[in-house]
């Protein structure tokens, strides 16, 4: 027999008071847009504090380990989806645009 007292779920609604509003990642008071070649960016740096993943850099193709100071950067033209965004080393962001194309390491 179900159990009585656990507690229901309620679907999450767009009126609920647990749903949050989708916020656009360029919204945040610490980036900045860049432009370059390679059209324009937004670009918010993370301190190694708040960093508490690894990811790879597109740049070198090296992972950074949690911890590292790094930028995290996204087209300005969208609203930055998850899988839109991209984590540099800031000398790796710094140097795109004289690396050549396709050279992966």
């Amino acid at each position: 027999m179900p159990r009585a007292n656990r507690p229901r779920r309620a679907a999450t609604t767009a009126s609920s008071k647990w749903a949050t509003p989708h916020r656009p990642l360029g919204s945040a008071a610490l980036s900045r847009t860049e432009s370059g070649s390679d059209g324009d960016w937004h670009v918010r740096h993370i301190p190694g504090g708040a960093s508490v993943k690894e990811y790879r850099c597109p740049g070198c193709d090296q992972t950074l380990p949690s911890g590292t100071p790094h930028v995290v950067t996204w087209p300005a033209g969208e609203y930055g989806s998850v899988g839109e965004r991209r984590h540099w080393h800031l000398p790796c962001w710094n140097a795109r645009e004289r690396r050549r194309p396709g050279r992966r390491r």
